[in-house]
């Protein structure tokens, strides 16, 4: 008998994004219905979602949501991507703004309650619908909460008899801290605020109720499971995690090759292959011009498509790029988020215009046409829990440039090595990054030798179906250790 599973999550492709969680929160249910799972997903219904013209339907259910002092109601809504319903979760005074959560000065100042609604409301469409799913996977702090409400508010709900949680951090660093005060919204009762629960140096952290509560704990790659137990990834959370670290385990993110294959990409202006690969010159002509850049065959173009925050290496890079706008590269950069960097990055364009073009903008589209022109595509992260561009590239025949972290660590093999296929290094440092952008940019030059590394690449393959079969594993192993309690 197949498994019933619902996946909590704040964003999905192709509804909304602002990162990695997107990518799997819209590719791992289809997975999971191919091995024979029911699969249902729930979403807010964001402004963004609305927007963009999808078929979502009215169920003609409301749900009431209690927020401590108050009730509100939850509209449902219904959708579907790639044959697995995505349930939409409708209350405008939360979800009806221009950004998912908050501006580029900062996070929403309410998104406590935003994601306490979002949380108690997939619990309470779950009762509603009497849906009785032996798995609800809970994704980030946003969904941290879920797991805590089934040993408290929902426990002894026939309907969460079987039910096992399990929670995937995809990035640590963001925790969804709040001041304790407002613990009263969540309304949990006073004694799971404790160092042992979701009391963390005095504030409320709904990422520490998902790791202390949940039955299972996944990250996106091993050697983020690894570091997220160190003092310098685990941003305060080591101990609690080395605490779990008998239920933690790290699970690749896989790719959707119906989306990401250069070969059938809608996307991109000329399609291309392992075995015929002139349209991606063609596609190199056409990016250069959309970034209103030229560059010679033999200067290589390095793509970065980017979250505009400290995590993602732009301090190195910054300092890196007066030594590499003297090599001789096109670099183009994709990317949005903090203010900050945003106007660093337009101050260096405006330095350096016949080498340097950014767009601050999260275009889909754009986004596949860096990867199939790019030469070369870079990711200098400070820490990288998984990483997906990297995988992108290898399957569009752009080489990735890394740094050595995380999911990146896991994927990329430097050409030293055996098997090699891109270029990877270990000191966060702007001197690293501009010996190993060096390094490529000779290595360039050898057409032969680039082939066959595009090549070696290009038969890489990550896509969903691994992943999906060891989520399955920890999915059974969570339910078989509730029920045992």
């Amino acid at each position: 008998m197949g498994l019933t599973v619902v996946i909590a999550a704040s964003e999905a492709i192709p509804f909304a994004k602002t990162g990695g969680l997107a990518d799997v929160a819209g590719s791992l249910p289809a997975a999971l219905k191919h091995l024979g799972l029911k699969v249902i997903v729930f979403l807010p219904y964001y402004r963004e979602v609305a927007e963009k013209g999808f078929d979502i339907q009215e169920t003609g259910l409301q749900v009431p949501v209690n927020m401590g002092r108050r009730t509100v109601k939850a509209d449902v809504l219904v959708g579907e991507h790639h044959v697995v319903p995505y349930y939409f979760l409708r209350r405008d005074e939360y979800f009806d703004r221009r950004y998912l959560y908050g501006t580029p000065e900062g996070d929403y100042f309410d998104n406590l309650e935003r994601f306490t609604f979002f949380s108690r409301a997939v619990l309470e469409v779950i009762k509603a619908r009497d849906l009785s799913p032996d798995v609800i996977h809970c994704n980030d702090w946003q969904t941290g909460l879920i797991p805590a409400y089934l040993k408290d508010i929902y426990r002894g709900e026939s309907v969460f008899a079987r039910t096992a949680t399990v929670l995937t951090v995809h990035n640590i660093a963001y925790q969804g801290q709040f001041p304790a005060n407002f613990y009263g919204v969540t309304g949990l009762g006073s004694y799971l605020f404790t160092p042992e629960g979701l009391e963390f140096w005095g504030n409320l952290n709904l990422l520490k109720s998902g790791i202390v509560f949940s039955d299972a704990i996944t990250t996106v790659s091993r050697g983020y499971s690894r570091e997220i137990q160190t003092p310098e990834f685990g941003y305060g959370l080591e101990g609690v995690l080395k605490k779990r670290k008998d239920v933690l385990s790290g699970i690749l993110n896989g790719v959707d090759y119906t989306e990401w294959d250069p070969a059938t990409d809608t996307h991109i202006p000329h399609n291309f292959n392992i075995e015929e690969m002139k349209g991606k010159s063609d596609c190199r002509k056409k990016l250069l011009k959309a970034f209103r850049v030229k560059a010679k065959a033999k200067t290589p173009v390095i793509g970065m498509i980017t979250r505009l925050a400290d995590q993602k290496g732009i301090d190195i890079l910054s300092e890196a790029m007066p030594e590499l706008m003297k090599l001789d590269l096109v670099m183009l950069v994709l990317g949005s988020g903090d203010r900050r960097y945003q106007e660093l990055l337009l101050d260096l364009a405006g330095h350096y215009p016949d080498r340097l073009s950014v767009k601050i903008a999260f275009n889909s589209g754009l986004s596949h046409m860096v990867e199939a022109g790019s030469d070369m595509f870079l990711m200098p992260s400070r820490y990288e829990p998984c990483g997906l561009n990297q995988i992108y590239s290898l399957k569009y025949g752009t080489i990735p440039i890394v740094r050595a972290t995380g999911g990146l660590d896991d994927t990329v093999k430097d050409v030293s090595e055996e098997g090699g296929n891109g270029f990877k290094f270990k000191e966060y440092s702007a001197a690293a990054l501009v010996e190993k952008v060096s390094e490529a940019v000779e290595a360039f030059q050898d057409k032969k030798t680039w082939t066959a590394l595009q090549r070696r690449g290009m038969a890489e393959d990550f896509s969903w179906s691994d992943a999906a079969k060891k989520y399955v594993e920890v999915y059974r192993s969570a339910q078989a250790r509730l029920l045992k309690t």
